[in-house]
């Protein structure tokens, strides 16, 4: 009587197929995971990078509104803080500090004296945008401009 051995070799081949399939498996699956932890993160960044070119605007136009509000209301007017919200997003904060020479305008209580005439009549202007909400962002964003401005 002769062996046949073809039970074996087809029990050997199926196995292999499986040992294969379950490899493909996992390589797979570790593919996906990799590409949902990318774009995840890629998301984050993405509206993390829009709040923060979104508050660099709006810090140029909180300059132009700080020389709009002394461009009004007369010299040495706003020093103290100016503070608003944007959306309710964007906290805004502007501290104005006035140069003059010796001889400042009427109403001037504290001021930086200069010596120098093409210094006098300046605004140093600290400009803060902060976003700190946490429906919007995973961390905070805080961008502080400073700029001088000739009045």
């Amino acid at each position: 009587m002769q062996r046949k051995n073809n039970i074996l070799k087809r029990s050997f081949r199926s196995g292999m197929a499986m040992i294969m399939a379950i490899t493909i498996i996992v390589v797979m699956a570790t593919i996906m995971a990799l590409a949902l932890a990318l774009t995840s993160q890629t998301t984050k960044k993405t509206a993390d990078l829009y709040l923060y070119e979104q508050s660099i605007l709006l810090a140029h136009s909180a300059a132009e509104y700080s020389l709009l509000k002394i461009a009004q209301d007369g010299p040495c007017s706003h020093e103290n803080d100016l503070h608003f919200l944007q959306n309710g997003i964007y906290n805004i904060s502007i501290t104005n500090r006035f140069i003059y020479t010796a001889p400042a305008p009427a109403g001037c209580t504290t001021y930086t004296t200069v010596t120098t005439p093409e210094q006098n009549g300046s605004v140093l202007m600290d400009i803060s945008v902060s976003v700190t909400d946490p429906t919007v962002i995973s961390e905070p964003i805080r961008y502080f401009k400073r700029s001088i401005q000739k009045l």
